[in-house]
């Protein structure tokens, strides 16, 4: 028995700007976008891209070309009649781990998509956790590789050989990486030119400065017998921004004293 045809490896970002475009222009993975930020994820799940990623302003800068997603399909490389892609853990125990022949076949072929220069990352529970400043340094970058870990983990001659940098969500695991991808992408995509409409508004945001972003009202002027803070409504941009510094510290000491620890250092 045969094995069956591969599927396509599905990349989305246009060649072109035009309403008129095709949506099989966005699915090309032969035409990688010159000046385009790319991004390279290596999954199981090729279908859960570009999701979120897909809609909105990171679906609009997608459409645009100003970025390039290719969801690399990790059972492609998969051995066998059933292209098995994990094998049981040596030395014993319980789940399944991702093999170092599968995963690194489908490291070559998205590193041959990927721009030079730019870092491969497995997410991983056990790796350093995601932050801004990693967000801020990737999306300085050409962009990126992700593999989304699966099962009990990934062969660690494959981080070993290929450098891989470990990066964790948070402290919690999931199911798999494809998630966390998004996540990481949202966050570093988000801050790169042309993306967000009003560049001032990252300025401000939490953990931007160091700090938790200050409150935020909007009209109506009142609700539910709340008003907004006097000090706003005043016109006085002196005092807001006063205000909203010492809103910013307070929300910060209290929330996550971590940060505030690191902040007054």
């Amino acid at each position: 028995m045969s094995n069956p045809p591969k599927s396509p490896e599905r990349s989305y970002g246009r060649k072109s700007i035009s309403a008129s475009a095709a949506p099989r222009d966005l699915l090309d993975a032969s035409h990688p976008l010159a000046q385009a930020w790319r991004v390279q994820v290596i999954t199981l799940l090729p279908q859960a891209f570009p999701g979120i990623l897909g809609t909105s302003l990171t679906g609009r800068a997608l459409q645009d070309g100003l970025w390039q997603l290719t969801a690399h399909d990790l059972r492609d490389h998969g051995v066998g009649k059933h292209r098995n892609v994990d094998d049981t853990p040596a030395g014993g125990g319980a789940g399944m781990v991702l093999r170092a022949d599968v995963m690194g076949a489908a490291i070559d072929a998205a590193r041959r998509d990927a721009a030079p220069g730019s870092p491969l990352i497995y997410l991983s529970p056990r790796g350093r956790r995601f932050d801004q400043k990693m967000a801020q340094d990737l999306a300085a970058g050409p962009g990126m590789t992700l593999i989304c870990g699966r099962f009990e983990g990934l062969d660690e001659r494959v981080i070993e050989h290929y450098g891989a940098t470990e990066v964790s969500l948070g402290d919690f695991v999931m199911t798999g990486g494809e998630i966390a991808a998004q996540a990481i992408i949202d966050a570093a995509l988000r801050l790169r030119p042309g993306i967000l409409g009003n560049a001032d508004s990252m300025v401000e945001e939490s953990h931007s400065s160091g700090l938790l972003e200050h409150p935020q009202y909007t009209r109506p002027a009142e609700w539910q017998g709340r008003g907004i803070p006097d000090v706003l409504m005043s016109g006085n941009h002196g005092e807001i921004a006063r205000w909203r510094q010492a809103e910013a510290e307070r929300i910060t000491r209290q929330r996550r004293p971590d940060m505030w620890d690191r902040y007054g250092k």
